[in-house]
């Protein structure tokens, strides 16, 4: 029994074992789709076959330099409005194809705004056909006659292909026939008028080189993927008109050879073009299906279209698939129409639609990112992981920027001004895309027979059909032996009519007969073998011959695809130096420009600079004079000031002197006082009381406490008696005077001493300081705060006013009367003595507010002067 080979896809070494360091640049072109109008404003012009210019509208003109925005990009190929669907296709596609036939993957992806023509250039239009119907009518057309019969090769669900026995394979065959929806051959098929006509027959192509001595089958797949989540189009889903079902997400595996693949998708094998066009525009409907029930546009997802070519070569004898699963190869193109990039702030999307576009713009940002990491790997020479997997676009195709294929992009662009922005955005993401290189692919392995086994095998029973005819014609069947065709030259045998049971003549004789014949067809047997052989022996002798010839012109062959190669790779180089020549003088350009620019603001600059220069001299001089004039006055000031300060010193001196001269006199008077008390009995006394006596010292209480000046607005009045709170200071050193009238104030908090719990209770202070008048008695003194809160976090005190509680000894009060008669020696009154009422009213007390010493007085004495 034979047995099932399963080929590895696609059938490359191992990732880490690839010597190939040849790398290619991302093949990236250009088409320009015409106007929709003819009065609409353009905004891209083609430059060349290679170079478009992009100009802003009128609105968006000025940059922030406030110059023109102009700016030019250089692509692989540029495709104006009159480029046909042909030449397009010959130039992208069909390097591709010839690349699939030769077992070498292939990715191809359009890239775009919406409305920009991809799905036009991917698909086509009757008549247009686009790169999708245009590669599938290649494939065909050069594999056409040596495809494998259906089922010779099946997939194995695991991104593999098996290579089933001519059994297995007829009866998978027959179980298809026998299903009635399913019509025996693709030629009877009613072709749908959607995709009839797609490729006329003047522009049908085919790849050169294929290789006759292996046989081929061709499978399809259309997968879309739709807000992050894989559906298969071509899946088989039973329809439910009352409950239907929603599509089943499929998912991303890696094969046993690290490529991914969908798990579980759909592959449909076809055997011609419009077959495969049927399946295609299947999905397509499918898809549409889709979209109007989940009321979407068709543009809002991405669809991709996979093409696998399965391939194994003939076996020795040139009829059958090699049963050799080392030497089944599975290629893969795809074919990709990316979904249109747009700002939602220009289309104002809502609700669902804005998540739509959101997770869309998020798949082509994951793009973007990719491409600008892999960038940066390789001209930085940086080994930073690539996000292949934050999205399924590019986690399904990150084999390829690996190196298992050609990538090759075209970049479709509306020239609308509406786009602008857009369109800029997709010429930079192109830009960058053309700098990464994707590592070339290796050839695949040299099956080990003699080429040509089909054409030789051919050609042997060509000629044999012949000879035989020539000696006679066929007999039998389809193919006569030789062996058949030779019996008929032998004479004919003699009568076999038996006369009775007694005829011994006539068996004998058919005998004899019979072993002459045997005798006779064995030496020509034996002569046939010998021929056989000693031709056997010359068709060997040709064929290493012809395989040595060939082996020659492989090796020349491929000594001129060598030197094609570096004659390419040449050309590539010129071109990317010619184009980094452009780019250098664009930007020289700029920078002339604003080198420009910088000199004239430089001059300006110096100029102003100048300017500002003598200003800034005549300003010095000017100071310099100033300063010189106000020395002068400063000296002047200064000299002023001495005088006045040596006037105001003198002056104070002599209020001391009259200070210290009040005193000696009121303490003299206090004596004469005491004296005479003690002499004249029958003069009242007051009662001795031990409180009355009077202290030692000036003041009997500590000085104010000095936490902020004393303030005394004019004719305040007492606030005392208010609702406020208050602190009252009673210092413990004062004394007891047991008058009538004492300082009363409610609901306030006595202290001793100041601590700054009571004080941060109340907004009012008071302190009761007591002091020894001029007449010897002891005067109270309430002097009145208000308290604030500091910035520090403590508590001050404000001082604004001043009560003063003081009694009168009415005895020394009637010995001032009566000594108010007295005169000095020349018989007039003395100056500045307090005996008489006109004498101590001329003296002034003045409270100075803000004073050092706290509250305090200053007094001076001067003399009124006398009516005449």
């Amino acid at each position: 029994m034979i047995r099932q080979a399963k080929g590895k896809t696609p059938r490359r070494p191992p990732p880490k074992k690839t010597s190939n360091n040849q790398k290619d640049p991302v093949g990236v072109y250009c088409r320009v789709r015409p106007l929709g109008a003819d009065d609409e404003e353009c905004c891209i012009e083609v430059i060349s076959n290679t170079t478009i210019q992009l100009h802003a509208p009128d609105g968006l003109k000025a940059n922030r330099n406030g110059e023109y925005k102009e700016t030019q990009y250089s692509f692989k190929k540029v495709f104006g409005i009159k480029t046909t669907q042909k030449e397009l296709f010959e130039d992208v596609a069909k390097p591709l194809v010839e690349d699939l036939i030769h077992c070498k993957n292939g990715l191809l992806f359009t890239y775009g705004v919406t409305g920009s023509g991809k799905t036009h250039t991917m698909t086509g239009s009757p008549g247009q056909g686009g790169l999708l119907p245009r590669s599938l009518d290649m494939i065909f057309n050069s594999i056409g006659p040596y495809q494998a019969k259906r089922y010779v090769f099946k997939p194995d669900d695991k991104n593999g292909m098996e290579v089933q026995n001519q059994v297995d394979a007829l009866l998978d065959r027959q179980k298809r026939d026998s299903q009635s929806a399913v019509p025996k051959t693709p030629n009877t098929r009613r072709i749908d008028p959607e995709f009839a006509d797609m490729i006329s027959p003047e522009d049908a192509c085919r790849a050169d080189g294929v290789d006759e001595d292996s046989s081929y089958s061709v499978f399809v797949s259309y997968i879309e993927i739709y807000n992050n989540y894989i559906y298969d189009l071509l899946e088989e889903t039973p329809f439910d008109p009352i409950k239907p079902k929603p599509p089943q997400s499929k998912i991303l595996r890696e094969d046993q050879n690290h490529n991914m693949y969908v798990a579980g998708c759909t592959e449909v094998e076809v055997k011609s073009t419009e077959e495969a066009f049927e399946v295609f525009w299947r999905g397509q409907k499918k898809r549409r299906i889709a979209n109007t029930q989940l009321n979407r546009e068709s543009s809002r997802s991405h669809s991709v279209f996979i093409v696998k070519l399965a391939q194994a070569p003939l076996d020795a004898d040139g009829d059958n698939v090699l049963q050799d699963k080392n030497q089944v190869n599975v290629s893969q193109l795809c074919l990709v129409d990316l979904a249109g990039s747009e700002r939602t702030s220009r289309t104002r999307a809502e609700g669902s639609r804005l998540r739509e576009a959101g997770n869309i713009n998020q798949s082509l940002m994951t793009l973007r990112t990719c491409i600008e990491v892999l960038r940066e790997n390789q001209m930085c020479g940086t080994n930073k992981m690539v996000p292949y997997r934050d999205s399924k676009v590019t986690h399904l195709f990150k084999n390829y920027f690996d190196g298992e294929g050609k990538v090759r992009m075209v970049v479709c662009v509306n020239p609308k001004a509406d786009d602008y922005e857009e369109t800029l955005l997709v010429m930079r993401f192109a830009e960058m895309t053309q700098e990464v290189e994707v590592a070339r692919p290796v050839d695949r392995p040299i099956c080990g027979y003699t080429a040509g086994r089909r054409q030789r095998n051919q050609a042997f029973k060509d000629e044999l059909t012949r000879r035989l005819e020539e000696r006679g014609g066929p007999v039998d069947g389809e193919f006569p032996t030789v062996l058949n065709q030779l019996l008929q030259s032998f004479p004919p045998l003699p009568p076999c009519e038996v006369s009775g049971p007694n005829d011994d003549v006539t068996l004998p004789r058919l005998i004899e007969a019979l072993e002459k014949r045997h005798r006779v067809r064995q030496m020509m047997i034996e002569e046939y073998n010998k021929t056989a052989n000693m031709l056997k022996s010359v068709l060997q002798e040709q064929d290493s011959n012809i395989l040595s010839k060939e082996n020659f012109i492989h090796e020349q062959r491929g000594k001129l695809g060598e030197k094609d190669k570096m004659i390419q790779n040449q050309k590539n180089e010129i071109d990317r130096l010619e184009k980094k020549s452009k780019m250098l003088e664009y930007k020289i350009d700029i920078l002339q420009k604003t080198t420009n620019i910088y000199e004239e603001d430089k001059r300006s600059l110096q100029h102003e600079l100048e300017s500002r220069e003598q200003r800034l001299q005549r300003e010095m001089s000017e100071k310099r004079r100033m300063e010189s004039r106000m020395q002068g006055i400063v000296t002047d000031a200064k000299l002023k000031w001495e005088k006045e300060c040596e006037r105001r010193v003198n002056a104070k001196q002599l209020e001391m002197q009259n200070k210290l001269w009040v005193k000696d006199e009121k303490l003299k008077q206090l004596k004469a006082i005491v004296t005479e008390g003690k002499t004249e009995n029958r003069q009242p006394q007051r009662p001795s009381r031990e409180k009355d006596k009077v202290p030692p010292k000036r003041s009997a209480s500590p000085s104010p406490v000095p936490t902020g000046p004393a303030v005394r607005p004019l004719h305040r009045r007492s606030h005392s008696a208010g609702g406020e709170r208050w602190v009252d200071h009673t210092p413990s050193t004062n004394v007891d005077l047991d008058t009538v009238l004492q300082p009363n104030i409610p609901n306030a908090i006595k202290v001793n001493a100041p601590n700054e719990k009571a004080l941060s209770k109340c907004d009012k202070y008071v302190l009761t300081h007591q002091e020894v008048a001029s007449d010897g008695e002891i005067q109270t003194k309430l002097i009145k705060g208000e308290v604030f809160r500091t910035r520090g976090g403590g508590q001050a005190v404000q001082f604004t006013d001043i009560e003063t509680l003081k009694q009168e000894n009415p005895v020394v009060a009637s010995s001032r009367k009566r000594r108010s008669s007295e005169s000095g020696p020349d018989g007039e009154p003395m100056e500045g003595d307090w005996t008489d009422v006109e004498t101590r009213c001329s003296v002034a007390l003045e409270m100075r507010a803000g004073s050092n010493l706290g509250p305090g007085y200053q007094h001076h004495g001067y003399t009124k002067r006398r009516k005449p």
